[in-house]
């Protein structure tokens, strides 16, 4: 089944809600935000339909960092940083926002009124404008409604997905005969996205560009069955996201292991160690032993200091 094209960028910032669990399985790690090509601005919509009202959720992300969301009840734009607002004026800021709110109040005449969608329904929407060295710039829209991909926008044109039917054709139709909000949607992907691009490269580099060693401890999981367990490493409060983790014996990694947890039979612990690669660590991996001289025993697990391959 094909996977719609809109989930695809979910998909990429997904890792970003799974990494704040301590169970961590990422590639060899590289910088969370990396000044290469491209560089992009993430617009995220959802909104329900459902007892003839909408609730609209909205966030803005910078790469993989979530730098915007949308207060529902004052209908205003959040800065999640003192400089992920940019250099947008007061005037420029009030008019974004009153374009969102209009937005937001147009849905139910669009979707019910004229496109004659049945409650309730779920509709998602991915705006993304990209910078690319010596191409410019691209952005394009993403809608979809029930999970399956209805509609796109680019270069100034609404274009139906044949999985939306007729009833995406038809929205195509109307839009693109709505030339002045066709005329908004590129603006805001070609002119503002842009210049917010190029702000938050300046004034949040400090911020993207830093790094936190990460604190790691080993434990004991539940067990996994008779005569098993669970050995679980523990990695936390580190910055960049992107982790490695490996369980090893001596410098042979284990098959299958490239995860924080691992099952094992009883008395094949003895041996183990948990290694641990991070961007802050100048590429001395951090390896914690089980049962090793390195760690002190803390609660049901062993906390420590660590030793360096």
């Amino acid at each position: 089944m094909k996977t719609p094209l809109f989930l695809l960028l979910l998909h990429l910032l997904y890792p970003l809600f799974l990494l704040s669990a301590h169970n961590i399985l990422v590639p060899e790690p590289h910088s969370l935000f990396r000044f290469e090509d491209p560089v992009s601005f993430h617009l995220l919509q959802s909104s329900t339909y459902n007892n003839h009202s909408w609730v609209h959720q909205g966030s803005g992300w910078f790469g993989e960092l979530q730098t915007h969301s949308w207060n529902r009840s004052s209908g205003t734009i959040i800065f999640l940083y003192p400089w992920s607002r940019g250099n947008i004026s007061n005037k420029e800021l009030m008019d974004l926002e009153r374009l969102f709110q209009l937005y937001f109040m147009n849905h139910q005449d669009f979707y019910i009124s004229q496109l004659m969608f049945k409650g309730p329904f779920d509709l998602q929407v991915a705006a993304d404008c990209e910078r690319h060295s010596g191409k410019g710039f691209l952005g394009f829209v993403q809608v979809a409604i029930q999970g399956s991909d209805f509609m796109s926008f680019q270069n100034e044109t609404w274009s139906p997905y044949p999985m939306g039917g007729r009833k995406a054709q038809k929205a195509c139709n109307l839009l693109n005969l709505n030339q002045a909000y066709t005329n908004r949607k590129h603006w805001l992907l070609s002119d503002t996205c842009p210049r917010l691009i190029s702000d938050l490269l300046d004034g949040g580099k400090a911020h993207l560009q830093r790094q936190v060693k990460p604190e790691t401890w080993l434990s004991s999981g539940p067990s996994p069955g008779p005569g098993h367990k669970l050995l679980v490493c523990h990695v936390s409060g580190f910055y960049p996201k992107p982790v490695w983790v490996m369980w090893i014996r001596g410098e042979q990694e284990q098959l299958g292991t490239q995860r924080a947890t691992l099952d094992v039979a009883a008395g094949e612990a003895a041996g183990l160690a948990c290694r641990v690669k991070h961007s802050s660590l100048g590429g001395q991996d951090l390896v914690l032993h089980w049962g090793g001289k390195s760690l002190t025993q803390a609660g049901d697990g062993m906390k420590g200091t660590s030793s360096r391959a």
